[in-house]
């Protein structure tokens, strides 16, 4: 018994899809059509670059490095990746390009990070001018190498990758936002005719008179008009 309700109700359901395809179609291209126009269309694309550091401490230059050694450099890693980000580094980075920006502006374009368990520093810049974010991003390198011997008394950061202008942008994901935009658009059409028919309280059906009122049909009237034209 238990099998039989749950099959009319699935029927039921995809009666209801089935009765309102045409707007789950309409709105789910709607979504589709919108998400390729401002995916291709509005939104600017952004590139990144990435220049790649390598930190190095050791107490005696003339001899091999040592666990401690490496240990302090994995430290200075933390350190050096928040000089990178300060306020005086982005400051001289636009004073030598000569770039119309907020140090604030600034600091959203570069992102720094580290490889885990290593001495190496990435930094990543993001900018709709693909030769302009590698540009950024050297010269945030080399006023960082060039900073970090005057406040640490060291010179202990060697360049392993310089950044190079990228081809192809990091964003927007295009395909990805389509993608997303058509799911949306099927679950928001789906949910909707959900909602009609649950606010649809008319008995167009002898079959929904039997489900609402829990009475056997004994006898349906039929539409005049229908018959005299033989529909």
């Amino acid at each position: 018994m238990e099998n039989t309700e749950y099959e009319i109700d699935l029927r039921e359901i995809f009666g209801m899809l089935k009765k309102r395809w045409l707007m789950i179609v309409s709105m789910t291209t709607v979504a589709v059509i919108a998400a390729v126009v401002v995916s291709f269309f509005i939104l600017s694309p952004v590139y990144e670059s990435s220049s790649t550091l390598l930190v190095s401490y050791k107490q005696n230059q003339d001899t091999v490095m040592t666990y401690n050694d490496l240990t302090m450099s994995q430290k200075l890693v933390n350190t050096y990746s928040e000089i990178i980000k300060s306020r005086s580094i982005s400051e001289e980075v636009l004073k030598k390009l000569d770039l119309d920006l907020t140090t604030d502006q600034l600091s959203e374009k570069i992102s720094v990070s580290k490889v885990s368990d290593t001495e190496i520093i990435r930094i990543k810049v993001q900018d709709e001018d693909p030769a302009l974010a590698a540009l950024i991003a050297n010269t945030v390198s080399e006023v960082f190498k060039k900073e970090v011997k005057s406040i640490m008394t060291v010179d202990n950061v060697s360049t392993i990758d310089t950044a190079i202008a990228p081809e192809n942008p990091v964003k927007p994901n295009k395909m990805m936002n389509v993608a997303i935009a058509g799911v949306l658009g099927v679950m928001v059409s789906v949910g909707l005719v959900f909602v009609l028919e649950f606010l649809d309280r008319t008995v167009k059906t002898p079959t929904d008179v039997e489900r609402h009122l829990g009475l056997p049909i004994i006898g349906a009237i039929p539409d005049m008009e229908l018959a005299k034209t033989g529909k």
